[in-house]
């Protein structure tokens, strides 16, 4: 009997961790622009084992390999958080705000979108205390406690509530470091990478022709300045985000 439930329990936990994930195929890649490199003068030498061709001096990616790392991030994520590992999601490029936002709103997912702030890894406790502060602000003015202050300390409040909010709105309840960090541009979020490295937090990202792939631990080779390039790559990784959620809630 005992031996039943053991395996059973093993069938769960492999089900749990292997459930279907929905990646874009290559014409889909295709059809976002993720082939699209940099010129070939702006080219890093390790992402050369994910480039197809060049044409007119552009790099274009072979996007049979950039399926293929997109897989194992999304699985990457999707096991790491149907364990309870929480990801922060970092995209401060203007066609990668939006999408990070949404995206890892939707999939439950910290983020920082407007610029990153410096010491969220490496002095985490300094900007827990600003988290906490931001929050405790938010229900005092919700909930009216204000009331009393004079207009000009409530109207300085609110801008400080709003500031807050700027930058580090997407982080509310975070009060540890995260188990997984994906950023939309390698080359464009090197401070997060750093920080992230020497947290021993691995890390997802889009890694453009000029990047240097051997930063992160989870390359997804593609272009990093369309914004329906960043959006295929982002969604696809919030989904896998969102489905380690519901497998950590069903299980």
């Amino acid at each position: 009997m005992a031996e039943k439930k053991t395996k059973a329990k093993a069938a769960t936990i492999k089900k749990t961790v292997l459930a279907k994930l929905s990646i874009p195929t290559p014409e889909q890649l295709l059809e976002a622009g993720v082939h699209f490199g940099h010129l070939k003068r702006r080219w890093y030498p390790k992402m050369a084992p994910y480039i197809y061709t060049e044409k007119e001096g552009v790099h274009v990616f072979d996007l049979y390999k950039t399926r293929e790392k997109l897989t194992e991030a999304a699985k990457f994520l999707q096991k790491t958080v149907s364990e309870g590992g929480k990801v922060v999601f970092v995209g401060t490029k203007k066609q990668a705000q939006e999408i990070v936002g949404r995206e890892a709103s939707r999939a439950g997912a910290f983020y920082l979108n407007k610029r990153w702030i410096g010491g969220l890894f490496t002095n985490f406790d300094s900007v827990k205390k600003n988290i906490e502060k931001m929050e405790d602000l938010s229900k005092k003015i919700k909930d009216n406690e204000l009331s009393h202050y004079t207009k000009k300390e409530q109207l300085l409040a609110a801008r400080e509530l709003a500031k807050f909010e700027s930058d580090i709105g997407g982080l509310k309840g975070m009060r540890e470091l995260p188990q997984a960090l994906v950023l939309a541009s390698v080359r464009s979020e090197e401070i997060a990478a750093a920080e992230a490295r020497h947290r021993k937090i691995p890390i997802v990202g889009i890694a453009d022709t000029n990047a240097d792939p051997s930063k992160v631990n989870y390359p997804i080779p593609g272009n990093d300045d369309a914004s329906a390039s960043i959006e295929i790559i982002i969604k696809t990784l919030a989904d896998a985000v969102a489905s380690g959620k519901r497998q950590t809630a069903n299980s």
